[in-house]
């Protein structure tokens, strides 16, 4: 008999996977879940920013066109603070399931291998299961798995879905996230000497630019896309020093750009207008990542079929940005999970019982209207 979702849950809970940490437990969790239901199994390993191993599970059965991709991510975000019970040991009171990645989006993962486990589809139909790490600081497991051809190419005959938190509204289209930043260069000294070069004064200039770039984003009519809520891109700007003492001047300064476009706002336009402000005043300009808006036409068929066995009038827009940022190029994808993003990363994650039978329906029913599809099409 298949294992239910609440069960994987509670077992993908009980295994620590906060992104600053390796995943592996979790991975070979997965990994050992899908090679159980005869599908085809790789483990993608790298290293994180910080030299942290980490593991992308892709997993696949049956081969062609018309298949059905799930996406999802096995991080979490820390847990400090945390105020309900131990944040690794998964509990249930008043049916919801509580624990660190309960929501985000260890729960979605659960619904999707219940799903491939148990739907009624034969094995020559493509299913796609793809789990990343690092989706909570910066996606770095999905960009590392875009650059593997033998990965994505099988994806761009199939549609998608991005399990993350939704209560299973339907999502086709998101901001993308782009991460910039911007460093200065100086010489540290004592301050009372008048020698030592302060790299925050080469910054201000700069600064002074970007408060205007911000205001603009924030107020004028181009930028501004009303399917979103708030319409307009964000901008957050974040500067620091690290200096240790207030007498000694600056050896470094550090801004970061975080810009949020929407798919009506050209990110690389934005990109190079920043860069060439950095260039001007003598700064050094890193582009971190660049994750571009996910967009699938709302009256597309995949969407529409989506919407019809989710039982939703009509699809939606969010202003976070998912692993869509990078696989949306490959195919069509739509957002749909069971949880409330409301509840993710906070100090009593969870996910209500009754939206795992849910969504694991849901995603049953969509691996056999996709196969069904694909049958009735020749594909």
């Amino acid at each position: 008999m298949p294992v239910r979702a609440l069960d994987h849950a509670r077992e993908l809970i009980s295994l620590p996977s906060v992104s600053r940490d390796s995943n592996a437990e979790a991975s070979a969790y997965i990994a050992d879940a899908v090679t159980s239901m005869g599908l085809d199994v790789e483990r993608f390993t790298y290293a994180d920013p910080a030299g942290v191993e980490k593991t992308n599970v892709v997993a696949r059965r049956g081969s062609g066109p018309g298949g059905i991709a799930f996406l999802a991510h096995s991080d979490t975000v820390p847990v400090e603070g945390w105020q309900m019970g131990e944040p690794f040991k998964p509990q249930i009171q008043d049916g919801k399931l509580y624990g660190r990645g309960a929501c985000d989006m260890k729960g979605p993962v659960a619904c999707m291998l219940e799903a491939i486990a148990t739907a009624d589809v034969p094995n020559d139909f493509p299913v796609h299961l793809i789990v990343t790490a690092d989706e909570e600081v910066g996606h770095w497991g999905a960009w590392d798995l875009a650059r593997r051809e033998l990965v994505v190419e099988p994806l761009r005959s199939c549609v998608g879905i991005v399990g993350e938190p939704t209560r299973l509204e339907v999502v086709h289209a998101h901001k993308g996230n782009v991460l910039m930043r911007i460093i200065s260069h100086g010489e540290a000294a004592h301050s009372s000497t008048g020698k030592g070069l302060n790299a925050n004064l080469a910054m201000i200039p700069f600064l002074a630019e970007m408060k205007e770039l911000h205001d603009d984003l924030q107020t004028k009519p181009e930028y501004r896309d009303d399917d979103f809520e708030p319409p307009t891109p964000g901008f957050n700007l974040g500067i620091g020093d690290h200096n240790s003492a207030a007498n000694i001047t600056a050896r470094r300064s550090v801004c970061t750009l975080y810009y949020r476009p929407t798919p009506r706002n050209d990110a690389g336009e934005l990109i190079e207008h920043v860069k060439a402000r950095a260039t001007h005043h003598g700064l050094e300009f890193v582009l971190v990542y660049a994750g571009e808006p996910m967009f699938t036409d709302p009256g597309s068929p995949w969407v529409r079929d989506v919407l019809t066995h989710a039982n939703r009038p009509a699809s939606t827009t969010v202003s976070y940005a998912t692993d869509g940022t990078i696989f949306g190029q490959f195919l069509p994808l739509v957002v749909c999970g069971p949880g409330d993003i409301a509840q993710a990363h906070t100090v009593d994650e969870w996910i209500a019982l009754e939206q795992l039978d849910q969504g694991t329906a849901l995603y049953c029913e969509l691996i056999e209207h996709r196969y069904q599809t694909t049958t009735e099409n020749g594909s």
